[in-house]
Formats: C-alpha cells, sequence, structure tokens
C-alpha cells in the first residue's frame, strides 16, 4: 500500500509541476491522485510532512525563481505564469519566502548576502551530527532551523559547516522547531556530483526554560519530488558556490539548484 501511496502523490506533484499556472482545487488533486479528497490530504502530509496546498505554494514560488534568473519576462508575467492572479501577492509571498524581493533576487542573480544573525534572545542550544550518504561526498552544508518542513524565511539559528560533521545551533527561542540541511554532493570522481542533499529532524519541541538539546542526528540523502524545494535564496548560494567548485575541478555537468 505504501508504494501505491507514493504514486499517487507522486503523480499529484508531476501534474503541478505541470500546471502551475492554473487554479488548482484539492478536489483536483484528489481526481489526479485517484482517492477521496479526505484521504488523499492525509496521505501527501504523510508523504511529504506538508499539505498539498503548501507544497503547491513552494512549487510556485520556486518555479519563479527559476524564471527571474533565467528569462526576460517581466515581474507582473512570472507571477500569472505561475498562477498570482495579483503581482503584490506575488511579491510580498516571494519575499516573505525567499528573504528578497523579485527584482531585487533578478538584480543579483540569485546570490544575496549571507544569512544575517538571528535577533532572537532564546537560551537553547541544540547540538548534533550531520552524517553523509555512504559514497556522498557533501560540500558546504547550511544547517537551520525553521518553523516548517519548508526551507523559506529567516530561520531562527543557523550554521554553515565545510561539510558533514557535528553542529551547535544557538540562541533557540521555545517553540517548535524544524532541523533542516541542505547540500550538493561535491565528489567529482562520483556520477552524483551536482546532487542536492537533504535532511530533517522535527519538530523538535523547546520549553520556555531553554536548556541545551543533545544527539540530533540528521543524514543527507538525495532530494526526492516528495522533499519540498528550498525557498531561502541564501541556500542557492551554497548550492551555486558548489557548482563553481565542481566546474574548477575539470567537470562541466550542471549541478542542480536546490529544490529544482
Amino acid at each position: 500500500m505504501g508504494d501505491v501511496i507514493e504514486k499517487a502523490v507522486e503523480r499529484v506533484i508531476c501534474a503541478l509541476q505541470e500546471n502551475l499556472g492554473e487554479q488548482i482545487t484539492m478536489d483536483d488533486m484528489a481526481r489526479t491522485a485517484m482517492f477521496s479528497k479526505f484521504h488523499f490530504s492525509r496521505m501527501f502530509l504523510r508523504v511529504t510532512g506538508i499539505s498539498p496546498g503548501r507544497f503547491l505554494s513552494a512549487l510556485r514560488l520556486q518555479e519563479a525563481k527559476r524564471l527571474l534568473l533565467t528569462t526576460s519576462m517581466t515581474v507582473a508575467d512570472i507571477s500569472h505564469l505561475v498562477g498570482y492572479n495579483s503581482i503584490g501577492t506575488f511579491s510580498y509571498r516571494f519575499r516573505g519566502s525567499v528573504g528578497v524581493s523579485p527584482t531585487e533576487y533578478r538584480q543579483c542573480r540569485g546570490m544575496v548576502a549571507p544569512l544575517a544573525a538571528p535577533e532572537h534572545d532564546g537560551d537553547a542550544v541544540l547540538r548534533g551530527h550531520v552524517w553523509q550518504s555512504r559514497g556522498g561526498a557533501p560540500g558546504q552544508v547550511v544547517v537551520g532551523l525553521f518553523p516548517g518542513r519548508i526551507a523559506q524565511g529567516q530561520p531562527v539559528s543557523h550554521v554553515v559547516l565545510p561539510g558533514a560533521g557535528p553542529f551547535e545551533l544557538t540562541g533557540v527561542p521555545a517553540g517548535s522547531w524544524h532541523v533542516l540541511a541542505h547540500s550538493v554532493d561535491v565528489g567529482h570522481d562520483s556520477p552524483n556530483a551536482g546532487q542536492p542533499y537533504v535532511a530533517s529532524f522535527g519538530p523538535v519541541e523547546v520549553s520556555p526554560t531553554g536548556g541545551p538539546i543533545r544527539d540530533i542526528d540528521i543524514w543527507l540523502r538525495p532530494r526526492r519530488i516528495f522533499d519540498p524545494p528550498a525557498l531561502l535564496a541564501q541556500l542557492d548560494v551554497a548550492m551555486w558556490a558548489a557548482r563553481t567548485r565542481t566546474r574548477a575541478a575539470g567537470r562541466t555537468d550542471q549541478a542542480v539548484l536546490p529544490g529544482a
């Protein structure tokens, strides 16, 4: 049954990717999955970790990022093409998720400034270890703490690692958080070079009293179609940097942006 459900969810995600400009309803997605609307919503959440609506919104913004960097279309045309009727709504959601406006993202070609230090004054410290898959060679690893399963908006805490290894997230406020890690395989002798890698853990409950939380192990694995796109622009920078290093080593393969 698990394989049937995954195939149904994959079928829906593929349909979403091909019809981002359409007004897609939950009924439409359930029909594509060939399940009742009630069962479809539950199984989609179980497979992807987020609701169908949030997944669709993330796909739309990720496609907008791609179009901003690869076409000369206006922001208004791009917003319409990815399913937004209002350019104001599109720009607001883009900035909130990506971290900069659509125009800024295009002007800097996706190479935005590094993440700023968080302004939170929490007391908790999350420690753990990022492990790499056998045969993988992850480059720079960005580990961030987010309210949900999508890497979007300013993380409440983050750290950039040179590769897989131990990490520490400080100043964590009380709340429920997800640890999300993103990297790319830069193994020059590996057929997977350029492959985006992701890892997640959570939710992690942090009490108002704070205190250290230890032993969070997360494993980098190749990104699957069921993983929501990483929308935060600074994660694109890490991937582009890895691609540059890969090219400098003599490879000509095109790396894939996180979430593409």
